[in-house]
């Protein structure tokens, strides 16, 4: 206990030296945040509907997968298009997803959406700004661009912004970087449409939701809805087909952000589970498929395989050969958000009415004389 109580005391006066830092970089960003509030910096809008998805944090409110929900919203009536930034990956400039396309020239969460939804369009472009033309100019039959990630890039004008917080973090707890997590300030919540509280308990109530939403203070015209994560089958990571983990052993190999809940979720489903964890959006090397092999190997039990997630998989893609030649089961895990309390209709209709009205707008502007 005492030891705890020092590290605690040396935590503390660490993050009180950052402070003087937090002050500078907030500084900054509100001066920015100005500079486009009073049009002295320039915001371009498209005339496709463009849906931003972003965070104030710095990572792990489950952004993935709430892209994802409104891919599957949007796909079957719209062609819709996916941009990011590409994090960490050994290209630079605009790049269109094709047939030859992996992790290394996308990132893995464009490459995961790649793999999964067949029929939407993935692009990369650290600037959305020349990135959306370069993509209209390839694929002008594009209806919907959802901005994965794109909450701090104002230079484009987005036509609803898509705000989302950890349940566990939310932002109104948070303070600006380096002394927090936060990107920007509190008050950038403002600018969001949309504010979506992600990862809550299964157990959320009402009056607890209700609380959440008080400390918010949504502005009036801003829209708040709760989230959960909902694990899927898995399946197989070389052949697709489903499969279940119950009464296995697992190896858990993850680089995410924040692996508690699906921790929490295989230690419910399977019989014991050994963790290998690795940084957030860490390309695996030979060392670490080495590392992997190892400790499926040495770990003295029956009915073991390895699980991992999505966005571990696309990057593991890259070694599909090797992982082949093991012959070891890897089972991969999905994810997808579900809207609480019975209001998945009302989020629906936000989006949907949004990009009813824009294509109509859009429409109409196209046809006047």
């Amino acid at each position: 206990m005492e030891q705890k109580n020092v590290l605690y005391y040396i935590f503390s006066v660490l993050r009180l030296l950052l402070y003087p830092f937090t002050l500078i970089y907030g500084l900054l960003v509100w001066w920015r945040n100005r500079m486009y509030d009073s049009g002295l910096f320039s915001s371009v809008r498209f005339s496709p509907p463009v849906i931003a998805i972003g965070n104030l944090s710095t990572g792990g409110t489950g952004k993935t997968p709430h892209v994802e929900y409104l891919v599957r919203l949007l796909q079957y009536r719209y062609r819709v298009a996916t941009m990011s930034r590409g994090y960490k990956r050994r290209t630079q400039g605009f790049i269109l997803a094709d047939e030859s396309t992996n992790a290394l020239r996308i990132g893995d969460e464009p490459m995961q959406y790649h793999l999964k939804y067949p029929e939407l369009v993935v692009c990369v472009a650290e600037e959305r700004m020349t990135g959306i033309p370069a993509l209209l100019q390839r694929r002008p039959d594009v209806d919907v661009i959802l901005l994965d990630d794109a909450y701090q890039h104002r230079s484009v004008k987005a036509g609803l912004n898509v705000l989302i917080t950890d349940y566990s973090r939310p932002f109104f707890n948070d303070h600006i970087l380096p002394f927090g997590s936060l990107r920007e300030s509190r008050s950038a919540s403002k600018r969001a449409d949309v504010i979506i509280v992600s990862k809550c308990p299964t157990g959320l109530t009402p009056s607890q939701a209700a609380e959440t939403t008080r400390r918010i203070n949504p502005r009036p015209g801003q829209s708040v809805f709760f989230t959960g994560l909902q694990y899927n089958t898995p399946y197989n990571f070389m052949t697709g087909e489903l499969m279940s983990l119950s009464g296995k052993n697992l190896v858990l190999v993850c680089g995410i952000a924040r692996p508690e809940p699906l921790l929490a979720h295989l230690r419910e489903t399977g019989k014991d589970v050994h963790v290998l964890s690795y940084r957030d959006h860490h390309y695996f090397v030979s060392a670490d498929l080495e590392e992997i092999k190892a400790a499926y190997e040495n770990w003295d039990v029956a009915e073991k395989m390895i699980v991992t997630t999505e966005k571990d998989a696309a990057r593991l893609r890259l070694h599909a050969e090797k992982l082949a030649e093991w012959g070891i089961t890897i089972a991969i895990v999905p994810v997808e958000v579900y809207v609480l309390f019975g209001q998945a209709e009302q989020l629906n209709s936000i989006i949907d009415t949004y990009v009813e009205r824009t294509i109509a707008e859009n429409i109409e502007a196209f046809s006047l004389p």
